[in-house]
Protein backbone atom coordinates (compact mmCIF):
# COMPACT_ATOMS: atom_id res chain seq x y z
CA UNK A 1 0.00 0.00 0.00
CA UNK A 2 1.63 3.75 -1.52
CA UNK A 3 0.82 6.49 0.56
CA UNK A 4 -0.38 9.93 -0.77
CA UNK A 5 2.21 12.76 0.10
CA UNK A 6 0.09 15.85 -1.55
CA UNK A 7 -3.23 17.15 -1.24
CA UNK A 8 -4.95 17.22 -4.75
CA UNK A 9 -6.97 20.85 -3.95
CA UNK A 10 -3.92 22.52 -2.21
CA UNK A 11 -1.19 20.52 -2.88
CA UNK A 12 -0.35 20.29 0.98
CA UNK A 13 1.94 18.05 2.47
CA UNK A 14 0.76 15.00 3.75
CA UNK A 15 1.47 10.87 4.47
CA UNK A 16 -1.60 9.06 4.01
CA UNK A 17 -2.40 5.62 2.71
CA UNK A 18 -3.68 4.61 -0.70
CA UNK A 19 -6.63 2.45 -1.20
CA UNK A 20 -5.26 -1.28 -0.02
CA UNK A 21 -3.66 -3.47 -3.14
CA UNK A 22 -6.74 -5.44 -4.30
CA UNK A 23 -5.02 -9.25 -3.11
CA UNK A 24 -7.88 -11.13 -3.45
CA UNK A 25 -8.91 -12.97 -6.75
CA UNK A 26 -12.64 -11.84 -6.37
CA UNK A 27 -14.51 -8.92 -8.18
CA UNK A 28 -15.45 -5.70 -6.68
CA UNK A 29 -17.82 -7.50 -3.84
CA UNK A 30 -14.54 -9.08 -2.46
CA UNK A 31 -13.03 -5.71 -2.86
CA UNK A 32 -15.11 -3.96 -0.53
CA UNK A 33 -13.99 -5.87 2.54
CA UNK A 34 -10.23 -5.20 1.41
CA UNK A 35 -10.93 -1.97 1.50
CA UNK A 36 -13.35 -1.63 4.82
CA UNK A 37 -10.67 -3.48 6.91
CA UNK A 38 -8.15 -0.96 5.91
CA UNK A 39 -10.17 1.96 6.97
CA UNK A 40 -12.43 2.90 4.05
CA UNK A 41 -15.97 3.62 3.81
CA UNK A 42 -17.94 2.42 0.36
CA UNK A 43 -20.31 5.21 -1.18
CA UNK A 44 -23.36 3.27 -2.24
CA UNK A 45 -25.74 6.20 -2.53
CA UNK A 46 -25.06 10.11 -3.57
CA UNK A 47 -27.32 12.88 -3.06
CA UNK A 48 -29.98 13.42 -0.54
CA UNK A 49 -32.26 10.89 -1.85
CA UNK A 50 -29.82 8.12 -2.02
CA UNK A 51 -28.91 7.80 -5.77
CA UNK A 52 -26.81 4.57 -6.87
CA UNK A 53 -22.99 5.47 -6.70
CA UNK A 54 -20.78 4.18 -9.36
CA UNK A 55 -21.80 0.70 -11.06
CA UNK A 56 -20.96 -1.93 -8.36
CA UNK A 57 -19.28 -4.52 -8.61
CA UNK A 58 -17.14 -2.92 -11.22
CA UNK A 59 -17.09 0.43 -10.19
CA UNK A 60 -17.05 1.14 -6.41
CA UNK A 61 -16.12 4.25 -4.35
CA UNK A 62 -14.69 5.17 -1.03
CA UNK A 63 -14.04 7.75 1.24
CA UNK A 64 -12.19 8.56 4.76
CA UNK A 65 -11.02 11.30 7.20
CA UNK A 66 -8.09 10.52 8.85
CA UNK A 67 -5.71 13.42 11.11
CA UNK A 68 -7.78 15.80 13.51
CA UNK A 69 -7.67 19.44 13.85
CA UNK A 70 -5.95 21.55 11.12
CA UNK A 71 -4.39 18.48 10.15
CA UNK A 72 -7.26 16.69 8.91
CA UNK A 73 -7.90 14.98 5.37
CA UNK A 74 -10.47 13.78 3.35
CA UNK A 75 -9.64 10.76 1.47
CA UNK A 76 -11.67 9.69 -2.12
CA UNK A 77 -10.96 6.48 -3.55
CA UNK A 78 -12.08 4.52 -6.47
CA UNK A 79 -11.90 0.89 -7.40
CA UNK A 80 -12.40 0.54 -11.28
CA UNK A 81 -12.41 -3.05 -12.37
CA UNK A 82 -9.27 -3.88 -10.26
CA UNK A 83 -7.76 -0.54 -10.79
CA UNK A 84 -7.04 1.97 -8.37
CA UNK A 85 -7.04 5.64 -7.79
CA UNK A 86 -6.89 7.89 -4.39
CA UNK A 87 -7.02 11.64 -3.44
CA UNK A 88 -7.09 13.29 -0.30
CA UNK A 89 -8.24 17.10 0.12
CA UNK A 90 -7.95 19.68 3.02
CA UNK A 91 -11.52 20.50 3.32
CA UNK A 92 -14.55 18.52 3.46
CA UNK A 93 -16.09 20.94 0.60
CA UNK A 94 -13.24 19.77 -1.22
CA UNK A 95 -14.05 16.21 -1.04
CA UNK A 96 -17.50 16.18 -1.31
CA UNK A 97 -17.20 18.28 -4.62
CA UNK A 98 -14.68 15.75 -6.11
CA UNK A 99 -17.14 13.21 -5.31
CA UNK A 100 -20.26 14.66 -6.84
CA UNK A 101 -18.23 15.29 -10.05
CA UNK A 102 -17.54 11.98 -9.68
CA UNK A 103 -21.04 11.11 -9.24
CA UNK A 104 -22.69 13.30 -12.24
CA UNK A 105 -20.32 11.48 -14.92
CA UNK A 106 -21.37 8.39 -13.49
CA UNK A 107 -25.46 9.55 -13.69
CA UNK A 108 -25.29 11.99 -17.20
CA UNK A 109 -23.03 8.89 -18.58
CA UNK A 110 -26.03 6.28 -17.93
CA UNK A 111 -23.30 4.25 -15.74
CA UNK A 112 -25.06 4.69 -12.22
CA UNK A 113 -29.16 5.38 -11.77
CA UNK A 114 -29.00 8.73 -11.02
CA UNK A 115 -31.43 11.93 -10.63
CA UNK A 116 -33.97 12.38 -13.57
CA UNK A 117 -33.67 16.21 -13.53
CA UNK A 118 -29.98 16.16 -14.01
CA UNK A 119 -28.40 18.76 -16.03
CA UNK A 120 -25.99 18.28 -18.46
CA UNK A 121 -23.04 20.50 -16.76
CA UNK A 122 -22.05 19.75 -13.22
CA UNK A 123 -21.98 23.50 -12.06
CA UNK A 124 -26.04 23.49 -13.29
CA UNK A 125 -26.52 20.57 -10.46
CA UNK A 126 -28.93 20.55 -7.73
CA UNK A 127 -26.71 21.42 -4.32
CA UNK A 128 -28.97 17.89 -2.90
CA UNK A 129 -27.34 15.88 -5.75
CA UNK A 130 -24.03 17.58 -4.33
CA UNK A 131 -24.22 16.09 -0.67
CA UNK A 132 -24.01 12.39 0.85
CA UNK A 133 -27.36 10.58 1.06
CA UNK A 134 -29.16 11.57 4.40
CA UNK A 135 -30.22 8.31 5.44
Amino acid sequence: MGTITKTADTGASIMEPNLPADDRSGDGYDYIETAEAAGWTVINAWGEEGYDFGAWPYVIGFARSAGRGEERRYGFGLYTEGDLKTDYYSSLEAVLEAISREAHWFWINGQSDGPADLPENFEDMAATYRRPCKY
